[in-house]
This record gives structure tokens, sequence and C-alpha cells, in this order.
């Protein structure tokens, strides 16, 4: 799991510009400009795993601006720096991340530095959401680590009964006994908003109920042309090959390029869902991604996954 708030951390942030970012229903996200030392190779927008804090993608945004990239880190509403003085009845939902938030973080990206390439960098949730922009085909390229949305059916078969009772049986019951999720009293990610608990919980996604908003949203999906590297890695329980090509999925006009890797070919024997933004990984998978993010050029050709690994 991701580390939790350090000195370091808040030490690190110093090195940023601190930002504001306006969503059009006037909800503020706190975030963090990380720009580019020389040239700018373009801008990059991460987007967070569900329930982690924009601060845990602070290494991986400064090595990127090292290296010649003007990078947003930013918090969804309800989550660390743009969490409300009450998450308790905020009536916060998934979908609110990628139609308002992402979309916010997008063009805020584009008017500050007009004329660059869009990249997205997107860990679980955050590689579903750029879906949902209304603005989603200004990306020209995305890097989605581990992207899906928390199917319990698609979990990893040995850690499927643990992570249904934690995520799908504990969480939303906690969640309607206080209102909010508090993962952090617990020590499982960040507190969460209710709306947002019960989607994940119950998987009560943005493809609800027939309406006209579930049609919006599918047309968003429509206009995502960027090409994806879609990475994961062997021992990740939770983003299996079939949670993520069942999540990349709804990217119809997407070119998908699929990456399994084991953790040894990184040099580690483990890795699971939230190692790869630890900085022990900046001399391999990080520089790795730059050929992507700068060149379109898949780090790892020949590490595809079998065919038979898709759901039915």
């Amino acid at each position: 799991m991701p580390a939790s708030s350090t000195g370091r951390k808040s030490d690190l942030a110093r090195e940023a510009e601190a930002v504001m970012i306006g969503c059009r229903d006037g909800v503020a996200l706190g975030g963090h400009l990380w720009s580019a030392v020389g040239p700018s190779s373009g801008s990059v927008v991460i987007n967070p795993a569900t329930g982690v804090a924009a601060r845990y993608y602070h290494y991986y945004a400064r090595f990127l601006a090292e290296h010649g990239f003007d990078v947003l880190t930013y918090d969804y509403r309800g989550i660390g720096q743009s969490r409300p003085e009450r998450l308790r009845g905020c009536g916060y939902r998934w979908r609110d991340w990628g139609e308002r938030d992402f979309d916010a973080a997008l063009l805020f990206m584009e008017a500050l530095r007009p004329g660059q390439e869009l990249l997205v960098v997107g860990h679980s949730i955050g590689g579903f959401l750029p879906g949902l922009s209304a603005h989603a085909g200004r990306v020209a390229r995305m890097l989605a680590v581990g992207a899906q949305y928390g199917n319990w059916r698609d979990y990893a078969p040995a850690h499927r009964r643990r992570l249904f009772v934690k995520w799908h049986l504990l969480m939303p019951a906690m969640t309607l006994l206080t209102g909010y999720f508090p993962g952090r009293s617990l020590g499982w990610l960040e507190d969460l908003p209710k709306g947002v608990a019960l989607d994940w919980a119950l998987q009560r996604r943005w493809n609800g109920p027939r309406s006209a908003a579930k049609t919006d949203a599918s047309r968003s999906f429509e206009t995502f042309h960027a090409p994806i590297l879609s990475l994961t890695v062997t021992d990740d329980g939770i983003a299996t090959v079939r949670a993520v090509r069942r999540g990349l999925s709804h990217y119809r006009n997407a070119q998908v390029e699929e990456v399994l890797l084991a953790p040894d070919d990184l040099g580690f024997t483990r890795i699971g869902h939230f190692d790869l933004f630890h900085a022990r990984h900046a001399a391999g998978f990080w520089l790795d991604s730059l050929l992507w993010l700068r060149d379109g050029a898949n780090p790892w050709p020949h590490k595809k996954p079998s065919e038979h690994l898709a759901f039915a």
C-alpha cells in the first residue's frame, strides 16, 4: 500500500508550485505543478488511484520534470488537499472525478502550457477516468498503470475472497454506518466520500441506470482516440489482465497496447498494485516510461499478455 504522509513528502511538495484548479461546478481542487527542467517535452497530468493522495506520486512527478515534462499532480474532490471541511454528506461520486475533476485538470494544463501535447499517467481508476471527460479528445497519449474499476469478479483467484470481504462487504458497511468511509482510521487508504466508496463497493459505476447522463458518458469515451499503453504486473491481485481489459474495453476508439510484466522483469521479487510509483523504480520502470511519454514507443514490446487471459 502507499506510504503514509511524511515530513520528507512535505519537503518534496515545496519543490513544486501549489495550485488550485477550479471545476465547472465550483469545487476547487488542490494540486502541485512541477515545471520542466529545460525545454518541455509535453504536459503530464497524473491521475491517482482511488483513496490515494496525490502526494504519493510526487517523487515520480519530480522525476518527470527533471526529464523535461511539465507535470500536474492533484487530488480528486474529497481526497487530500481537495477534501472539504465536512466529508459526510458531500455527495461526491466516482463519476465526478472523471467528468469534473480530471476534465478541469486537463483544461488547467492546456491553458497553462498552450500548444504542448497533453499526456496522462493514470493509476488504477485514474486510467479509467479520462474517458469520462468531455475534453478527452485532447489527450495525445496515456500510460495506464493497473487501470480498472474494482470489479470483484476480476480479482486474482488467490486474493478474491479476502478482497471481496474487505472492499465489498466491510467497506460499504462502515460507510453506511459513518456516512463516509474512514479509511485512514482503518489504515486502508485515505478517507472516501460515501458516494465514491459505494460506487466502488457496489459497482455503481458511471454506467449505472439508463439515462441521458449515461449516454453522455459513453459519448465521451467515443471521443478518446489517444493511444494507450496499458501496464500491469503478474502479482497484482487487483489489476489482473482480465480486470484491465474490462476497464479499457470502454475506450472503443483508442489503440491499446498491453504489457504484462513479472516483478523479476524489473529486478524485484514483489510489486503488486501500488509499488511502481515508489522511488526505487526510478532507474527501471520510471526511466522506461519516458520512452512512451516522450516518443510513443513501447519499452516492453515483447511482454504482451496471452490472449487466453481475456475475460468472457
